[in-house]
């Protein structure tokens, strides 16, 4: 991200917050927190057995479904703009890599992302927020790279005494569009709060973020 890029990241932030009536619940009356922006993201998702998800999360969540099954996301991205309410985005910082591995939960009818693991290749961005939103995030030597039209993108985790590689290469393919409501892109993307837990309970961190504005994808893995 270049320098005047950085410079435009808060106004592009908050301009979300102009847009929304797609909301399924009024945005929180506290003032927000920290703003970012995910760039060449992937939603790759598989169909998984609730049961199986049901033993890895916490009882107070119920394991959402739709079309007869759970499902499992991988999602790779670059994260830019990151930045506290009240700063600019400083450089090196405020880019890196990330990688999420999540499934979809509800608690008092308010449907979020529960997140088995966030790969991150920010060491401040991975102790910040294991301590502010007791997250299982993990620091890993990562690399996003734009060729050809497509995004080669690769994690090893440096925790651990397992490495949890992933590899693989991914592009855009078609038009794109805004899901609409009902339909599994919808069901995985249209997220507007995250759950944690730790031994005191279940916390719920509030998101906000414009629709979001997807196409069907190319992907090739190597792991």
């Amino acid at each position: 991200m270049s320098a005047l890029d950085l410079l435009r990241a808060p106004a592009r932030q908050s301009s979300s917050l102009d847009e929304i009536a797609h909301r399924p619940w009024p945005l929180p009356p506290r003032s927000w927190i920290m703003g970012q922006s995910w760039e060449d993201l992937l939603f790759a998702h598989w169909r998984v057995e609730a049961s199986a998800l049901r033993r890895l999360v916490p009882p107070a969540l119920t394991v959402e479904e739709h079309d007869g099954s759970a499902w499992l996301g991988v999602t790779p991205f670059v994260l830019t703009g990151f930045r506290l309410r009240g700063t600019l985005p400083l450089p090196i910082v405020s880019t890196f890599p990330e990688l999420n591995v999540r499934t979809y939960v509800t608690v008092d009818g308010k449907p979020g992302i529960w997140f088995f693991s966030l790969d991150a290749a920010s060491l401040v961005a991975v102790e910040a927020a294991r301590r502010a939103y007791k997250l299982p995030y993990f620091h890993a030597r990562m690399e996003a790279v734009r060729r050809g039209g497509s995004i080669g993108y690769s994690s090893v985790r440096r925790e651990g005494a397992r490495p949890f590689v992933f590899e693989g290469r991914y592009s855009g393919a078609g038009d794109s569009f805004v899901p609409a409501p009902g339909t599994l892109e919808h069901f995985l993307t249209e997220r507007y709060c995250l759950y944690a837990a730790d031994e005191a309970g279940v916390y719920r961190a509030e998101i906000h973020h414009s629709p979001w504005r997807i196409q069907n994808a190319r992907a090739w893995s190597s792991t």
